[in-house]
Formats: structure tokens, C-alpha cells, sequence
């Protein structure tokens, strides 16, 4: 899953694309490096960052996805197959269902799956689940506790945190089979209202979140959890990330969120290489 802020305000400056022609650029090079999903925010949800307002998030997205759609309707589409699935990265259902109603032509055609990713699981917006489930939309889970503002000071996990995640989505897979979410996505939450220490053994007992019988997805690019403890900074972090990408397959990730697909694609093959090999 490649990863296109449509923002200013995203912690890593090398995902920032303050355009409409930059994202749609950087979409289809992303296709073209191996992303199978691509993934597009346009509000901030680093630790510490103010919320933009849902009428600004809509017209961020809006525009170059109505370009994104123009282009995949065309005869030479620089894509290698059908449907490119599109995630959009929101904790606001109406952002979700209008963005939805901008794609409903290339999403009847089959030319766009759209999946929803939500850092919040529907807690942050109680007509999220409901509209995902209406519209027959990919939904990815993610845990986390209270705001960008706050979660930080939330990490004490009385029975550790991998315990509580995991009760967590057991809680979580009952809310979405009410709402008639069908395909969802587990995102254990790298780097929201966790610790340095709590990310790493969250990582090493990744595995232990398949009793949910989902598909895991990981987020570790370039985040603090890497740089940190480096005393460096997100720019310098991309060997790191590569490093910990390759531990997280081995630990059981399904799908890798990156900044830097052609890496990320590069991990994949040599781990699919190792795999074959046992």
C-alpha cells in the first residue's frame, strides 16, 4: 500500500503533494512501482496534529480522484491490472459516502475498488460502520486510543498492549458484523498511543493477531518508533523501515503501508524468495 498525502501537515515531507497533478502523478508511478493498493489522505492524523474540516478533507480528495478516474477510463492507462484499489484514508463517513458518489461510474465498471481506512474502527464517527456497510465497501480497522492530541498520553495497558488489541478487534468484529461490514482489515496501530517499547513487542507478537482470522496490515514507514531511537530523523529513516517491513512478513503482515513502494516491493520479492525456500 503506497502512501499520498494530499496535505501539508503529514509527518514525512516526501508524501506531501500539495497539488492535484502531483497526486495523480505520483498514483499512477506508485501503480507502476508495484503498489497493489494506494492509499490517499488528505487530513493529518500524526500525534499532535489539529483535524482539517470535512469540507476541506472532500475538496483535497475530490479533484484528483476525479482525474485519477478520467485517466483509468482511458484506452492506455499506465496500470498492470484490473481493479486498482483505491483506499481512502478518512474517520468521516460523509467524506467516505461523497467520495464514493465521485467514483460510483469507475467503482460499476469494476475499475476501481475503493476500501476505507479508518484509524479510528468507527469509534470517531458512529455513521462510519453504517455507511461502509451500506455501500459494500473494503473497510481497514485500525486501534488506537483518543485523539492525535491526546493519544500519546495514553499508552498504559494494564494486561500489555498486544492483550488489549487483540480484545479490542474481538469487540470490533462484533460492531462491524452488526453494521454489515464484511471485508475488513486489522491495523494494529503502529505508533498511535503506543510507546518506542510498546511498537516492538507489539511487533515481535505480530503473529499472534491471526487468531482473527483477518488480514494484517502494518504501518511502520519511517515513523518515530524507527528514528528515535536513532536520534535521526524520517528522512534518513528508509533503510531502517526496509529492515523492519521484511521482520514484519516474516511476523505474519499481510499488506505493508509505505512511503517508498519500489523498496517495499523489492522486501516483498526477496521475502517471497526466503518463503519458498522452506
Amino acid at each position: 500500500m503506497g502512501i499520498i498525502n494530499a496535505n501539508s501537515n503529514s509527518f514525512y515531507g516526501g508524501s506531501r503533494y500539495d497539488t492535484a497533478q502531483k497526486v495523480v502523478e505520483r498514483f499512477f508511478d506508485m501503480l507502476k512501482e508495484g503498489a497493489d493498493i494506494i492509499d490517499l489522505g488528505a487530513c493529518s492524523t500524526r500525534p499532535g496534529s489539529t483535524p482539517i474540516s470535512e469540507r476541506a478533507e472532500i475538496e483535497a480528495l475530490a479533484t484528483p480522484l476525479k482525474a485519477i478516474a478520467q485517466m483509468l477510463e482511458r484506452e492506455d492507462a499506465p496500470i498492470g491490472k484490473w481493479p486498482v484499489s483505491i483506499s481512502i484514508d478518512t474517520f468521516r463517513s460523509k467524506v467516505a459516502e461523497r467520495i464514493y458518489k465521485e467514483l460510483e461510474e469507475p467503482l460499476a465498471n469494476k475499475k476501481i475498488e475503493l476500501i476505507i481506512n479508518d484509524i479510528s474502527a468507527g469509534e470517531d464517527d458512529s455513521d462510519m460502520l453504517e455507511t461502509v456497510g451500506r455501500l459494500n465497501l473494503g473497510y481497514i480497522a485500525m486501534h488506537k486510543r483518543g485523539t492525535p492530541q491526546t493519544m500519546q498520553s495514553l499508552t498504559d495497558y494494564s494486561d500489555g498492549v498486544v492483550n488489549e488489541i487483540k480484545r479490542y478487534f474481538e469487540e470490533f468484529a462484533k460492531r462491524a458484523e452488526k453494521a454489515g461490514v464484511k471485508e475488513w482489515i486489522l491495523d494494529p496501530g503502529f505508533g498511535f498511543a503506543k510507546t518506542v517499547e510498546q511498537n516492538y513487542e507489539l511487533l515481535e507478537h505480530l503473529a499472534e493477531l491471526k487468531e482473527a482470522e483477518r488480514e494484517i496490515l502494518v504501518g511502520l514507514s519511517r515513523k518515530s518508533m524507527i528514528y528515535k531511537p536513532l536520534n535521526t530523523t524520517p528522512d534518513e529513516a528508509l533503510p531502517q523501515t526496509c529492515a523492519l517491513n521484511m521482520v514484519a512478513m516474516l511476523k505474519g503482515a499481510d499488506i505493508l503501508r509505505v512511503h517508498d513502494v519500489k523498496e517495499a516491493t523489492q522486501c516483498r520479492t526477496l521475502f517471497e524468495l526466503l518463503a519458498k525456500s522452506k
